[in-house]
């Protein structure tokens, strides 16, 4: 009966919406000369594409170095993601997801998020280096925390952050006129690192509005776009698997870290999601509009032509331990 109403609504929901996705503010083109498309989504299918993209299921995973179920996705996360055709589907050239006040499996909520990786850990996209764009439109309100981003296809170098996390375009609802960018990378908790930047949008404009968000990554270095206009760059990091225990420890020497520009010098694919909740957002309250929903235009994905060169030294020669 569940996913009978699912789909009921979501084609009611689909036929109320026009034909054509209204022009972003700030619309840009294709990516200046010097890029080549390799791979991409239009959602111009009658359904989301599996061959393209798989659901996280649930609101949590198992930690087995630590022998212990980690609920709410290690951030207090307070969504169960489905699979369901209300709370993710494809109608008239664009994504839906959407994100519920409803009861599921003991939670108040649920959403959904897909990946180009299935959950078993077979790929189904992923790159090193390139350009990575979305064109998309986010919910507001308090608690509520839309994001598109980058996981590592192999755990190259041990479990999150020392593989590397890569946030295109992270939002949160309570603060509509900002977006944010960010590298997560370091050492196992509690000696993780982070590194970003903010943007707030000119003109007034809010993240209700389209948006193209993009990221151009090389080899040492990150750049952060919004409508075509660079916001941040990053060209330092660093990642270390010195642990005691399960638990992870600031680097104290340079043989304590990966070769340069570890993490960030191996294959990621591409996640989009809606949570709710959690620590970097708060929990919604009465004001919070619900259904809340994200829209996503395209996903297109760029490699440059020629290739990347040379890497670039580490940032500005600052090391992560103390001499």
């Amino acid at each position: 009966m569940r996913s009978y109403l699912r789909c009921a609504t979501a084609v009611f929901i689909g036929l109320s919406i026009g034909a054509v996705p209204p022009e972003p503010q700030g619309a840009v083109g294709p990516p200046t000369l010097g890029w080549k498309l390799t791979w991409s989504d239009e959602f111009d299918g009658p359904a989301i594409d599996r061959t393209k993209w798989d659901f996280a299921i649930g609101n949590g995973f198992y930690n087995y170095e630590a022998n212990q179920w980690i609920v709410g996705w290690g951030n207090d996360e307070l969504q169960y993601y489905t699979r369901e055709p209300e709370n993710a589907w494809v109608s008239d050239g664009l994504l839906h997801i959407r994100a519920l006040k409803e009861s599921l499996n003991g939670f108040g909520y649920t959403s959904a998020k897909l990946m180009t990786r299935r959950r078993d850990g077979r790929p189904l996209f992923h790159l090193r280096y390139g350009r990575f764009e979305f064109r998309a439109k986010l919910p507001t309100g308090q608690g509520v925390w839309p994001a598109l981003w980058m996981l590592p296809q192999d755990e190259k170098y041990g479990p999150w952050p020392t593989s590397g996390e890569i946030d295109v375009l992270e939002a949160r609802g309570q603060e509509p006129t900002k977006v944010l960018g960010t590298l997560h990378f370091g050492s196992r908790w509690p000696a993780q690192a982070k590194a970003g930047a903010d943007y707030v949008l000119p003109n007034k404009a809010t993240i209700a509005d389209f948006h193209v968000y993009a990221l151009e990554w090389g080899p040492g270095e990150f750049r952060w776009f919004c409508d075509d206009k660079e916001y941040a760059r990053q060209s330092f990091w660093w990642s270390s698997g010195k642990v005691e225990g399960i638990n992870g420890v600031p680097p104290r020497s340079e043989a304590d870290l990966e070769p340069w520009p570890a993490p960030f010098d191996h294959s990621f694919y591409l996640v989009m999601n809606l949570a709710i909740g959690g620590r970097f957002v708060g929990t919604p309250n009465k004001t919070t509009p619900f259904p809340a929903e994200m829209q996503v235009d395209y996903v297109r994905v760029y490699e440059k032509v020629g290739g990347y060169g040379e890497t670039k030294p580490r940032g500005d020669g600052k090391v992560p331990f103390a001499r």
